[in-house]
């Protein structure tokens, strides 16, 4: 798009066009999602099948996956800033679908190492477009709302990952349940080739976008900008539990509780999937609407609600009895991605509308190298440690030592918090 031109576009994006967009994205996000989480439910089969250690399972969840999607979102991105966003989404969207049907072809551990590599790959050129074209539908005061709808798409995705996975893999085997979930990523990708509209950058800001800048000035912008230093800070470590947990739960339960794969994808999906979705629907709108009054409370409840779970967290891990485990881990699991939708609608007012695809990427880099590259992989080695002094409860004491990482990320966000009112109005005369 030319730096001159004004977004004539603005009036054919109706309310309802705006709600499919978002509609639609939140599937792919949801495919993307079961695609990249659907070997959590499935840990225990592969280990038995493929004789792992834990160890090597947390390595197959976190850094092989992470890395790749990480990095290549970077460059991806820088793309999208500059060429047509919806192309991009699909190719990355086959491209990743195609490599987890692959995965349940792997005869070793290798192959399969090598097929997750895929996937990252595939799944680093969805998320930032996606984030970019809900920014640029939705004004800086109602982005939240959007963004959280699209966030559900982690827990839709968790939702039929461990419904399907659980009795696929139980039924029929880990290999069978990971090609079936891969079938509705293609035949979005038709949808989306056929439907899915892409709006002017700098719609929702009422003025033109700029010229899309280089790395080095975004990143020298998102680093200058204290919020979002303290934004890029605090999400890194809420996430880094977060992905942590959603990959060793399932084996949690099925160890220390002595379930099936189908009773913990049932349990997990009900409470991850339809609460957690719940959870971060109305996170997102409380957010907004707190947020009209002080910009402030989009981090604020963040803040509040990370620090708060914790403690009920490490009771839930620690428990040995499974109502009471379930009863204490009922919260966390419910706000677990609440910090998503308010964290991103802050991202995109901090920055200018030309760099938002690139300023996505760089944050989910930044999350995804350490919060996949580190998360599964510590509390795997941690589980390692503790099993032979405590057993099975061993990879509880393990879960419950990374909360420590989330209260240390509940007090960035409340620190981004400091310079936010300042740091948005000169954004916005930027």
């Amino acid at each position: 798009m030319n730096s001159n031109s004004a977004p004539a576009a603005a009036p054919m994006f109706s309310r309802g066009l705006k709600a499919y967009t978002v509609g639609l994205l939140t599937l792919i996000y949801t495919a993307n999602y079961v695609d990249r989480q659907i070997v959590a439910i499935l840990l225990q089969s592969i280990k038995t099948d493929m004789d792992l250690s834990d160890t090597q399972l947390g390595l197959l969840t976190g850094p092989a996956f992470g890395v790749f999607y990480a990095t290549l979102g970077i460059p991806i991105a820088y793309l999208a800033d500059r060429m047509s966003r919806k192309k991009i989404i699909i190719a990355s969207l086959s491209l990743f679908s195609v490599m987890t049907f692959v995965c349940g072809l792997a005869q070793n551990y290798v192959q399969l190492l090598l097929a997750r590599v895929g996937v990252g790959v595939g799944e680093a050129g969805t998320s930032p477009p996606s984030h970019a074209i809900i920014a640029d539908m939705y004004g800086p005061s109602e982005r939240a709302a959007p963004l959280a709808v699209f966030a559900l798409g982690i827990n839709l995705g968790l939702f039929a990952a461990f419904i399907v996975g659980g009795y696929i893999g139980d039924t029929y085997g880990w290999r069978v349940a990971v090609q079936v979930v891969a079938i509705p990523g293609l035949a979005l990708a038709i949808l989306a080739w056929f439907t899915l509209r892409d709006p002017p950058r700098g719609m929702s800001d009422n003025k033109a976008s700029g010229t899309a800048p280089p790395l080095r000035e975004t990143l020298s912008y998102m680093w200058n900008t204290k919020s979002i230093r303290q934004l890029l800070i605090a999400s890194t470590l809420v996430i880094t539990v977060g992905y942590g947990a959603v990959a060793w739960l399932p084996s949690y339960f099925i160890r220390v509780h002595g379930m099936s794969a189908t009773q913990v994808g049932g349990i997990l999906a009900i409470m991850i999937g339809i609460g957690g979705g719940l959870g971060t629907a109305f996170g997102g709108v409380f957010a907004d609407r707190l947020g009209k009054r002080d910009v402030r409370w989009n981090l604020w409840l963040v803040s509040a609600i990370t620090i708060g779970v914790a403690p009920l967290s490490v009771i839930g891990y620690l428990s040995t009895d499974t109502m009471t485990a379930l009863i204490w881990l009922a919260i966390p699991l419910t706000v677990g991605a609440l910090y998503f939708g308010p964290t991103l609608a802050m991202l995109h007012t901090l920055v200018k509308p030309e760099m938002r695809s690139l300023a996505s990427a760089i944050m989910l880099c930044v999350n995804n190298i350490i919060g996949l590259g580190v998360g599964p992989l510590s509390i795997g080695y941690l589980s390692d440690q503790f099993t032979p002094l405590y057993g099975p409860q061993g990879l509880g004491y393990a879960l419950a030592a990374m909360t420590i990482v989330g209260l240390w990320g509940g007090i960035h966000y409340w620190m981004a918090t400091l310079n936010l009112r300042d740091d948005i109005e000169n954004a916005q005369t930027a």
